[in-house]
Formats: C-alpha cells, sequence, structure tokens
C-alpha cells in the first residue's frame, strides 16, 4: 500500500515535470513567440514559532506560504503563546476565546465542535494538514500553534469541514537550541509535567523531543485523567533547497467519561423549554464514574519532504501513518428526571481500532505573466481508513441499567457487557486531485479561484451480532467536487476587503465512516455552501482586525420517511457576523479574543415518522427552530498586561447567549442558560532561565452550563479553580 501511494506520487511529480519539458521543447521547434513569463524563486517553507498572539501567515488555510491578510476566509490562530498564557489542557480550552466556534461534550470520550451552527463535528481535525479524525481528546504539548479555519473547507481537506476545521501545526526541529521543562500544580489535584527538548545535530540534521505526563482530577465526582506522551521529529537540510522532517508518537490517554447531569421535566412531564437538573451541583457524577473508563493509545509516523526546484517549482510530500486503538464504557443518565424525581440511567461499552495512511502531494509554481502574478498549485491527497468497531449492551440486550433518584443518581450494580449489539468494519478509499491559482492581478486587487475532486469510495460490512447470524454488505462511492473562489481588493498595503465562496460536502458514512446503511447508501452526499464578506486591517505589524458576515446554507440534509426510505431536503442555514482582534495593542498589553452573532434556524418543516413508517407528529421539527448548540451571541476578550521585565497580568471574560441543547421538536427541548465568566493570570519572569505563572479560572464561582451532548446530557462548568505553572530553561 506505502510503496503504491509512493509510485504514484512520484509518477505525478515527474510526468508534470516530463509535461512542462515537452511544451517547452515543442514551442521552439514552432517558433511560436509568446508573452514573456517571468519565473519567482521559489522557497522552502518556513514554520517558525509565531511571537506574540498575533500569526501573520497560514500554509495550510491555501496550502501555500499566504499572509492572513491575502486569504478571503474568516482565520483565527491560536499561537503557542496564547496556549502557554492561557495555561490550555484541552480543546475546549483552546477555542473558549475563538469567535465563531462553540465546544460541545462529545459523549465525555472525544473532543468535539461546532463552528457556525453546522453542527456538532468530531472529524474535522488536523494534523500538518492531514486528516486526524479518530474520537478522542488531543493534547498540546507537542503543537507550535493551532489555526481555526472557518467556513467549508472542502477545496483543501475534502470530505466534511462543513463549517470549519481546526489544524494544529507541529512543533518543529530546528537549529536553534530548545531546553524547556514545564511542571503545573493545581486544583483537584492536577499535575502535569512536559520537557521539550532540541537542537542542531551538525549543520544538515536538528532533533527535537517532546514528551508529557498527565495525573489528575476533576472537579466532577470521580473523574481522573492520566496521560502520557512522546513525540520525536528530526529536521534534515541537504541542501538549503531541500527539507525533509520525520517525526514519530506515541500517546495513551485514560479518562472517566463524563456525560454531565440531565435535563428535569416541567410540570406534568412536559419536556419543553426544560433546564439542567441543578446547575450548582456541579460535583455529582450521573451513572457510575468508576464504570465509564475510557482509554485511547496512538501510534503514528509522519514523513515530509520538500524541494525547491531552480526552475521555479517546489513540490511537497506528505504522509502520515496512524493507528489509534480506542475502548469506552459509560454509566449515565438516558433520559430526563421526571416529576417522581426518578431518571434512567444506560449503560454500553464501545471498542473502535483505525489505521489511517494518509499522503498527499503538493506542487506549487511561482510565475509572472506581464504584470499579473500566480501561485499555482496542483496536488492529489492518496487515503485508506479502515475502521472495526463493536458496541455491547449488558446481557439480555437493552441499553437501560434500570431508575435511580435524582438526588443519589449513583448506579451500584455490575453490569456484564456480553451482548454484542454493533459489529461493523469500514473500508474506506480516499482519492483526490485538486488545482488552485493565486493570482496578483495589481497591488489593488488579487484572486482565488481553485477546485477538488474527491472519489470517496468506502466498503461497509455488518458482522453477526448477538442473536443474528447475518453479515450485510454495502458499497457507497461518492464523487465530490470542492470550488472555492475569493476577489480581494486593497486599498492600501495593510487593508483588505474580500468576498468568497466555498462549499463542501459530508459523505452518508458520517465523519466517522460508521453511519451508512442500505437507505443512505443510494443517498448524494450533503452539501453545505458559504457565502463570506469580510474585511482585514493589519493595524500595525503585531495588531490584527478582522470582520466577516457570511450565509452557511446546508443541502441535501436526509429526512428519515421510515426504516427503509429518506428523503433530501434543503432545511438548516445560519447567517452570521464575526469581529476577531489579534496582538499588541501597546508594547506592553496584548490581546486575542472577538465577537459572534448567529442567526441558526430551520428553515423548513421536518416531519418525523416512526420506523413503520407512520407519522410522529411529536417529534417533528418546526420552520423557523433555532440550531443546536448556535447562540445568538458569544464574546470573549483575552487580555495581558506586562507591568515591567518581571511582572504581568492578564484579564479574560467569556460570555454567551442562551441556546438550544438540541434541535427542538414539537415536544422536547432543552434551554442552556448563558453566562459571563472572568478568567486571570499573573506572570512572573524571575530571570531568562525561570519563569511563574498562576492562572485563576471562574473568578467569580459563577453557576453556569458549559456546554452538552443531547438534551440529557449536559456539562455543568467548572467553578473556581486555579494552578500554578513553573517554566525553567536549561
Amino acid at each position: 500500500m506505502k510503496k503504491r501511494m509512493l509510485a504514484t506520487a512520484l509518477s505525478a511529480v515527474f510526468g508534470i515535470n516530463g509535461m512542462a519539458v515537452a511544451e517547452t521543447a515543442d514551442t521552439r521547434k514552432e517558433h511560436v513567440t509568446l508573452d514573456e513569463v517571468e519565473v519567482i524563486a521559489p522557497a522552502i517553507s518556513d514554520t517558525q514559532p509565531v511571537k506574540g498572539y498575533n500569526a501573520k501567515k497560514s500554509t495550510t488555510a491555501t496550502k501555500t506560504e499566504t499572509e492572513l491578510i491575502d486569504v478571503p476566509q474568516s482565520i483565527s490562530v491560536v499561537t503557542q503563546e496564547l496556549l502557554e498564557d492561557q495555561s490550555v489542557q484541552s480543546m475546549r480550552d483552546a477555542v473558549r476565546y475563538v469567535p465563531g466556534v462553540t465546544s460541545s461534550q462529545g459523549e465525555g470520550n472525544r473532543d468535539a465542535l461546532n463552528f457556525r451552527g453546522s453542527g456538532v463535528t468530531t472529524g474535522d481535525f488536523y494534523l500538518d494538514g492531514i486528516r486526524d479524525d479518530v474520537q478522542t481528546y488531543r493534547d498540546f504539548y507537542n503543537v507550535d500553534r493551532i489555526e481555526v479555519l472557518k467556513g467549508p473547507n472542502g477545496m483543501i481537506f475534502g470530505r466534511g469541514a462543513a463549517g470549519g476545521a481546526i489544524n494544529r501545526v507541529s512543533k518543529e526541529a530546528g537549529w536553534d537550541p530548545v531546553r524547556e521543562l514545564t511542571l503545573s500544580s493545581g486544583a483537584y489535584d492536577h499535575k502535569r509535567a512536559a520537557i521539550d527538548i532540541g537542537d542542531s545535530i551538525n549543520d544538515v540534521a536538528a532533533f527535537r523531543l517532546n514528551a508529557v505526563v498527565e495525573d489528575s482530577e476533576s472537579y466532577r465526582d470521580g473523574v481522573e485523567v492520566k496521560r502520557h506522551g512522546i513525540n520525536p521529529t528530526f529536521t534534515i537540510r541537504p541542501t538549503d533547497r531541500t527539507k525533509i522532517v520525520l517525526g514519530a508518537e506515541y500517546f495513551k490517554d485514560e479518562h472517566i467519561g463524563d456525560r454531565g447531569m440531565p435535563s428535569v421535566n416541567g410540570p406534568g412531564n412536559s419536556r419543553l423549554k426544560t433546564r439542567a437538573y441543578d446547575i450548582g451541583d456541579h460535583e455529582t457524577f450521573f451513572g457510575n464514574a468508576r464504570l465509564s473508563p475510557n482509554e485511547t493509545e496512538t501510534v503514528a509516523f509522519n514523513a515530509m519532504i520538500e524541494h525547491a526546484f531552480e526552475n521555479g517549482l517546489t513540490i511537497r510530500n506528505r504522509t502520515r501513518y496512524a493507528d489509534y486503538d480506542k475502548f469506552y464504557q459509560n454509566v449515565f443518565a438516558r433520559g430526563p428526571v421526571l416529576n417522581n424525581g426518578t431518571v434512567d440511567l444506560g449503560a454500553y461499552r464501545d471498542e473502535t481500532d483505525r489505521e489511517n495512511l494518509i499522503n498527499q502531494t503538493d506542487l506549487i509554481y511561482n510565475l509572472k505573466t506581464g504584470s499579473v502574478e500566480h501561485k499555482l498549485l496542483l496536488g492529489m491527497e492518496l487515503g485508506k481508513q479502515d475502521t472495526d468497531n463493536m458496541r455491547f449492551l449488558k446481557a439480555g440486550g437493552g441499553e437501560s441499567v434500570g431508575f435511580v433518584n435524582a438526588a443519589d443518581p449513583t448506579f451500584t450494580g455490575s453490569i456484564a457487557f456480553t451482548n454484542i449489539n454493533r459489529n461493523r468494519k469500514s473500508e474506506a478509499d480516499i482519492t483526490a486531485f485538486y488545482a488552485q491559482d493565486q493570482i496578483v492581478f495589481s497591488p489593488k486587487w488579487q484572486a482565488i479561484i481553485g477546485v477538488r475532486h474527491d472519489k470517496f469510495e468506502v466498503e461497509h460490512t455488518s458482522l453477526p451480532v448477538t442473536g443474528s447470524n447475518t453479515t450485510t454488505k454495502l458499497d457507497a462511492t461518492d464523487n465530490m467536487l470542492s470550488p472555492r473562489a475569493g476577489l480581494i481588493f486593497k486599498p492600501i498595503n495593510n487593508l483588505s476587503f474580500y468576498g468568497s465562496y466555498s462549499q463542501t460536502y459530508v459523505p452518508r458514512a458520517g465523519d466517522q465512516l460508521d453511519s451508512l446503511n442500505f437507505v443512505k447508501s443510494s443517498l448524494d452526499p450533503e452539501k453545505f455552501i458559504n457565502h463570506e464578506l469580510g474585511a482585514k486591517w493589519d493595524v500595525s505589524p503585531e495588531l490584527s482586525v478582522t470582520a466577516a458576515i457570511y450565509k452557511l446554507k446546508r443541502e441535501k440534509a436526509e429526512v428519515v420517511l421510515s426504516a427503509t426510505e429518506s428523503t433530501l431536503a434543503d432545511n438548516q442555514e445560519t447567517k452570521g457576523f464575526e469581529l476577531g482582534v489579534s496582538g499588541k495593542i501597546t508594547s506592553k498589553w496584548s490581546m486575542f479574543g472577538g465577537y459572534t452573532y448567529q442567526d441558526g434556524e430551520i428553515t423548513e418543516d421536518i416531519l418525523a415518522f416512526n420506523s413503520n413508517g407512520t407519522r410522529n407528529a411529536s417529534n417533528d421539527i418546526h420552520k423557523g427552530s433555532e440550531l443546536a448548540q448556535t447562540p445568538e451571541h458569544t464574546f470573549s476578550l483575552w487580555n495581558r498586561y506586562d507591568i515591567n521585565e518581571m511582572w504581568g497580568v492578564a484579564l479574560g471574560v467569556i460570555s454567551r447567549s442562551e441556546m438550544y441543547a438540541a434541535v427542538p421538536t414539537a415536544t422536547q427541548s432543552t434551554v442552556l442558560p448563558g453566562y459571563t465568566r472572568y478568567d486571570a493570570a499573573i506572570f512572573a519572569k524571575f530571570s531568562e532561565k525561570l519563569r511563574l505563572q498562576v492562572n485563576l479560572e471562574n473568578l467569580t464561582n459563577k453557576e453556569y452550563v458549559l456546554d452538552a451532548h443531547n438534551n440529557n446530557n449536559i456539562t455543568p462548568g467548572s467553578p473556581f479553580t486555579g494552578r500554578a505553572t513553573l517554566i525553567y530553561n536549561f
């Protein structure tokens, strides 16, 4: 498999070079006079860490080194300094100050985000531009920065990325010495240590080693996390035109799966506009923490080679192999608290093994025809993703393990997970080709146009389960064409206005490749279309302000009519406005954050049906219903002020309006109230080698709901908490 992919990539590279040579020879023979073409000298990509809070470039957004002010898309970059200053511990933490993104619970076992109301995604995560989509919790011990790309990103990433995507940029080995030890300790027995060591081996090669270990508890009863990881990388520069990066990672995450608290029914057991059971009780675990272990083990290898030819062509090839083994088990509230004070608990065990092998090849060619500059991109992606998944229920079947009193909602029995409820395998093969042209017409006018074609083939096998010896196989092939186009006007060099169009598709197999069934296999993929107008202003070299208005539309959404019949509808739309700021206001004052307004709604009635095809009006979703976990207003702002060379302080505020946990139906809806939370930090620099910081979160001890998975899995926010971090450079 690997040899075939490499051979295909090399043949594409040499094929394109051969075509260029042949065309040059033919031109000489015919003595045709062409306009003068000036080749612009290529350069190897620059992956140096960003200083401060304000990133100026992104490779991921266009697959080329491009200034953010020249990209017609809303992009937020969480830099390494910001990650450190905020003492970021999770993906939730990383995006809490990013406009246009809200975290979701992820059933207590995975990262889950909602971009622009497009729906919760667990698959739109990338590492150095390559898909990293297994359902797990990610760490940032080896991350230089996080790029948050908003709007459909089909031209860059292919399937998914409907409302946005997260790309983590790895720390890379370089020739400047790095020796940093980080120790952290805090509330709820938080203990964490990380080390970052790097240096040159010789003039050609350099190494870097990142490692982490953590053992922490939580403000939630019985919840804990244990994790450790190691990531060695090597950079090789045999010439000034060639760069090779090699890396490997082992990471293990163990924690208790926490699905929060349920909602509580109103009078008459009404389930309309219900609220969380008791926001003030942030400790109580509904179910059994001891019976809810979660473990993910990741082994990954990465390779990148980049070469800049003298003829103006740059070739870059990336390969990533990753093997993920995941196990989780949970006992949780599967319904609301009833008027009699009881709540139904459910339980299951889930096992997933996934192997990803993905190879990308990019060809970048800079040239100038007359007064017009072009940055051309041609590329392809080959991928194979194999997934095995099994789900187990208790002996006898069924998810429910009985009702308990909500005042003491601990399940005290034992469960034997012997009933195989689901046993399936999926094999996905991806073949994609893409092309893009970034055009500079003049100092004031630029454009970008690109298109990507994905052939996405899935073979889905349902294997025998308890009570059934049936094996069924389904095949589905989607051919998806994802365009992007944008026009940029720059009246002055540090100010741009843009308009853009982009779209992407989500195959019926779902973002985790496990949703295919007989009905879905015959449906077209879902389609997301984004129209956006925006402005970007580099107020100074260290301060940027951005604004965007957008309309994101979801088309071809599945509407289930019965167990054997579905239809498609264009039934969802989000309109919004985003304002972002990042960088230094003064030499002492740094800022990051923004404001978002979102109006997300269902645009036509969605009628519900039972499995036998009869109507179920109680589950109808009416036109005008708000989208799940899409607050109308969010505001966040982090400020750091350096008092002098030794002392600094920071103050942050996070605020959002109320939102629904799930899309309201005719008879069920749960409201998550809005909140405002304040954070702070104190920084002390004792010397060039030793620093100390103390981070304080939720200064006013606000009782609030953080996020949810559905109407009955609601996460209470943390009370006032703090941790201290010591950073030693040796």
